[in-house]
């Protein structure tokens, strides 16, 4: 498999990526909404195979004190293959002079984060607009 992974947003094709989102079931995110929130972020990571969007990862960040990693995402496909590791593996890298990262892990991937030496907040916050994704995160 001849994966390669990248920071070039100019380089990945919109419709791949929604797919990705569609395949792990977020249905919601457009190509402009995938545009938007990419465009938005500073520090990227995508992973092709033969030029086809697989995976990726976003963070924002001031690059000092504060990041937050959003969108880790695999396409079903080519999960279990250590693709998401090395998606985490470069943001974290990008962003490992920043002093605090922050993460919300989506229901049941909590320890595979933890793998990568994410611990639990113990102050975390949260508001969420949308009533299922609150009664799923927030206490």
């Amino acid at each position: 498999m001849d994966l390669e992974i990248h920071s070039d947003f100019t380089k990945v094709n919109l419709d791949e990526m929604k797919d990705i989102y569609v395949s792990v079931g977020w249905t919601k995110h457009s190509n402009e909404m995938i545009k938007q929130v990419f465009e938005a972020s500073n520090v990227f990571a995508f992973v092709t195979l033969n030029g086809r969007v697989v995976g990726f990862g976003r963070a924002m960040s001031d690059g000092v004190f504060n990041a937050a990693i959003y969108d880790v995402l695999v396409h079903p496909e080519f999960q279990k293959q250590g693709i998401a590791k090395r998606i985490m593996e470069y943001l974290l890298a990008k962003l490992s002079k920043v002093s605090c990262v922050h993460l919300i892990s989506t229901t049941g991937n909590e320890d595979f984060y933890k793998k990568l030496g994410l611990k639990k907040t113990k102050t975390g916050m949260a508001r969420y607009l949308n009533p299922i994704l609150a009664s799923e995160y927030l206490e």
